[in-house]
């Protein structure tokens, strides 16, 4: 652990300035900007707080068809407009006084002027799985913590090793701890009731960033969570699979996995769709195929729905329904799946495409996207190693968390609440926004269809 801390401390304060150049200009016009490498028009923009469209403005020539920003170039950075900032920059509240508004203008300056005071409070570690994930995740969060610099963003970290026997009281002793702006974590339930009551004591935000049990955030507006119960994400699906598919023929098909966990999904999609009066049929993989393709409409595109997520069925099915097109080439089949499916794109991929598959997921790794690239290439060279093969990356899903919720406190200060309008930050791995938990917590609502389409494109369909 001390080997591992040394080695992060090149990271942990992070402290810069973005200055702004003289500008002989009108009124209008507050600086200029020199263009560094690898700087684009929605980063310069973001840096300085203005729209892109306010940026164009001030800088006419950037609007010529093909322009393309080269390193050097001078920019006009012009005043943001108040209107706009008024609209973009403030969270929208009801029922607030003028002391009130100031109270949150103040708070907000006060962190956009310093650095932001994060802490870490997860199992970082070598010596199970769990240490070692969390330790990748810890990694992204640093990886965001350095592109945030160069926005003119501070942040001075600080990172506990939670781990699963560790004694958290004594480890918030630390007077670090009580002067977080944020603290992320943990990773075990059972840490919960003692870090709820730290950040609500000290007015601090907490992020839960993984799947546990959190009962506290039902009353305590400190806390934000990423991932839903699986009751909540299954609803969640239920509801947009009968918005997307409504015109077609659902085909429930059994798979004869004794193993498999999917019935509350699939019982849970099936009493909805009688509910609405929607007519389904049922068939088995075992099933002759006279029988089986009894159950495929050929009035209506059908929508395929396993009642397992393993890819040895996975297999059959795809095998059961290749032989079926043959002799009935005309039938049109959607598969619809499982986040587990994305494990199984070497695999399954070609078919994945050829049936027009969709498949619910709260994360998508695009390995082919640029911003994947650009991140594995930074973290192999800041820590001399690939990230781990995992769903999803860890050291990904540490950088968007990151990101997002130190731009966001950064801008709004401690009334950020990762709402919709309130962040513009396009994800890398995981999209986030958040919604009210009753009259506590904040939770991510955003789950998505990964889209394989026939055309050999993958889309994400956020809602």
């Amino acid at each position: 652990m001390t080997r591992l801390l040394r080695y992060f401390s090149l990271f942990v304060m992070l402290f810069v300035a973005v200055g702004v150049v003289s500008a002989q200009e009108d009124e209008s016009i507050r600086g200029l900007h020199k263009v560094k490498r690898k700087e684009t028009i929605f980063g310069i923009s973001r840096m300085y707080d203005l729209s892109i469209e306010e940026l164009l403005e001030a800088n006419p020539e950037m609007k010529a068809p093909g322009y393309e920003l080269k390193k050097g170039t001078i920019l006009r950075i012009p005043y943001a407009n108040p209107s706009q900032t008024a609209s973009s920059n403030q969270p929208s509240t009801s029922s607030q006084t003028s002391n009130a508004n100031q109270t949150s203008n103040n708070a907000s300056a006060g962190i956009s002027n310093r650095a932001i005071r994060l802490g870490v409070m997860l199992p970082l570690h070598d010596i199970n799985g769990d240490g070692r994930r969390m330790v990748e995740y810890y990694r992204g969060v640093l990886m965001a913590c350095d592109s945030l610099k160069k926005l003119g963003i501070s942040v001075d970290v600080h990172a506990w090793n939670a781990a699963e026997d560790a004694n958290v009281p004594q480890l918030l002793t630390d007077p670090a701890a009580a002067n977080c702006d944020l603290i992320i974590g943990p990773l075990y339930s059972k840490q919960m009731d003692v870090l709820s009551d730290f950040v609500q004591k000290n007015d601090i935000q907490l992020l839960i960033p993984f799947s546990i049990n959190a009962p506290q955030l039902v009353e305590n507006r400190h806390i934000f969570q990423v991932y839903q119960s699986p009751t909540e994400q299954n609803e969640s699906t239920i509801t947009h699979f009968l918005q997307k598919f409504k015109d077609y023929h659902p085909v429930f098909i059994d798979c004869n996995d004794s193993t498999s966990k999917k019935g509350t999904f699939t019982s849970g999609l099936r009493r909805q769709l009688e509910q609405r009066g929607i007519a389904y049929n049922l068939t088995n993989l075992k099933s002759e195929e006279a029988n089986f393709v009894k159950a495929f409409s050929t009035t209506q595109p059908n929508v395929v729905i396993l009642n397992t997520g393993r890819s040895p069925e996975l297999g059959i099915a795809f095998s059961k329904i290749n032989g079926m097109k043959v002799n009935h080439p005309d039938l049109d089949i959607t598969m619809f799946g499982y986040t587990e499916w994305l494990m199984y794109t070497k695999t399954h991929l070609d078919n994945f495409y050829k049936y027009n598959t969709f498949i619910p997921s709260v994360f998508y790794f695009n390995p082919v996207s640029p911003a994947t690239q650009r991140l594995q290439q930074k973290y192999r060279w800041n820590f001399h190693a690939d990230m781990m093969n995992a769903l999803p990356r860890f050291a990904i899903t540490g950088f968007d968390h990151a990101y997002f919720f130190l731009r966001g406190l950064h801008k709004y200060g401690k009334f950020f609440n990762g709402t919709a309008g309130t962040s513009s930050y396009p994800h890398v791995q995981t999209p986030l926004q958040f919604e009210r938990y009753g009259n506590g917590g904040m939770r991510n609502r955003t789950m998505m269809f990964v889209h394989y389409r026939p055309d050999m494109v993958i889309e994400t369909i956020k809602f």
